[in-house]
């Protein structure tokens, strides 16, 4: 908590959050979202890197998942959340055998998710289309 005190001091536009739940017991983990929940409402920009992806799609508006270093899919919270393919593979349910992709991790919790609420940040961003994650 102090670190976000910290952060806050110098009133950024846009606030870095680096794996902020991480090592945290499931209560503070709560109140880490609920704190970024709050900066959010009040109009800050926070670029949210977090393998929680449930978590992190609960408060973003947009995500972006990587796969080894790569992002490789880009859409709104709510539809990467209904998403079957990105549900099984990052949200906790097994991948049916036979329909794992080849190359890629099913592991839960090895995606990053990126929250980006103020769509000129967003617009910044590569997206999958991109040269810098074109797979020429």
């Amino acid at each position: 908590m102090l670190a976000f005190a910290w952060a806050l001091v110098g009133e950024p536009r846009i606030l870095l959050l680096d794996e902020p739940s991480l090592g945290l017991a499931p209560a503070l983990v709560q109140e880490v979202a609920r704190m970024i929940g709050e900066f959010r409402e009040q109009g800050l920009t926070v670029l949210l890197v977090e393998q929680n992806a449930n978590l992190a799609l609960r408060l973003a508006d947009r995500g972006y998942v990587m796969e080894t270093g790569r992002i490789t899919t880009t859409d709104s919270a709510a539809n990467l959340l209904a998403n079957p393919r990105l549900r099984d593979a990052y949200l906790g349910r097994r991948v049916a055998p036979g329909s794992a992709r080849s190359g890629h991790s099913s592991r839960p919790g090895s995606s990053t998710i990126r929250l980006c609420p103020t769509p000129g940040i967003s617009s910044k961003l590569p997206n999958r289309n991109s040269p810098a994650t074109s797979r020429n």
